[in-house]
């Protein structure tokens, strides 16, 4: 494939996850992968990824706000309580060999799939857009900052589980605060692999491009519709690249 193949790939790849990132979650199952198969290191990878999600999640502030639907107080307040974990989870990931690093990624992509597959309660709406902030939450956040520092591949749903289930928030408010929160906590971990020499700008601008475009349309827009189209082509396309990152075929 040529470069410019790749970049015009990567940019398209980045529309579909920025939607997806930005109504549920798992777009990393997609953009993380690609950029490892188009030839990038894991752990450079999973620092190209960033500049997307950072930009992703720029465009998506700016779309809340102009939609009216913003409560920076308490998002500020939640992205601080992340950044300790995101600062210690970028630097492990960093550390990391690349063979460790695709394993741990298959393992995590075969668990998503399965979460996707597994048929849960729906989420009811909740009238409530502030919420409280008890000791679970500061846990929860800790522990998602370090996740999303490590590997970002599905933090959306685990932010989407804390913020709507602990602080029963309504989903629409849950979706803004969750791209503030991973805005703020992206910031430091970017720049840990940027300054670790583990980012492809090439390669991460191209897919910025498309997370934006992506994040854009994904506010205006609710996957009710495709949900479940969106879902089946996440599940096969994560199923195969999960298999081919622990050397089945």
């Amino acid at each position: 494939m040529t470069e410019l193949a790749a970049l015009i790939l990567l940019f398209f790849i980045g529309v579909i996850a920025g939607f997806i990132n930005i109504n549920a979650g798992g777009g990393s199952t997609l953009t993380l992968p690609a950029l490892i198969f188009l030839g990038l290191d894991a752990t450079v990878a999973n620092g190209t990824n960033r500049i997307a999600i950072l930009l992703q999640n720029v465009s998506a502030v700016y779309s809340f706000k102009k939609e009216n639907y913003h409560h920076f107080n308490i998002s500020w307040k939640l992205s601080l309580l992340t950044l300790p974990g995101a600062v210690i989870g970028a630097v492990v990931a960093v550390n990391v060999s690349g063979e460790l690093f695709e394993k741990i990624l298959a393992l995590i992509m075969i668990g998503i799939i399965i979460s996707m597959i597994i048929p849960g309660k729906k989420l009811k709406l909740i009238d409530n857009s502030e919420g409280e902030l008890s000791w679970k939450v500061y846990l929860a956040m800790f522990g998602i900052g370090f996740y999303g520092g490590f590997i970002q591949v599905g933090v959306g749903f685990l932010l989407m589980a804390a913020l709507h289930y602990i602080m029963k928030l309504n989903l629409v408010y849950v979706n803004m605060h969750k791209v503030f929160i991973v805005l703020i906590y992206t910031i430091p971990a970017l720049a840990i692999f940027v300054f670790s020499g583990n980012v492809n700008w090439q390669f991460g601008l191209a897919l910025a491009a498309g997370n934006m475009t992506g994040a854009w349309m994904g506010v205006k827009f609710s996957v009710k519709g495709g949900e479940k189209y969106i879902k089946g082509v996440l599940i096969i396309a994560v199923g195969i690249m999960s298999l081919k990152l622990l050397g089945v075929f």
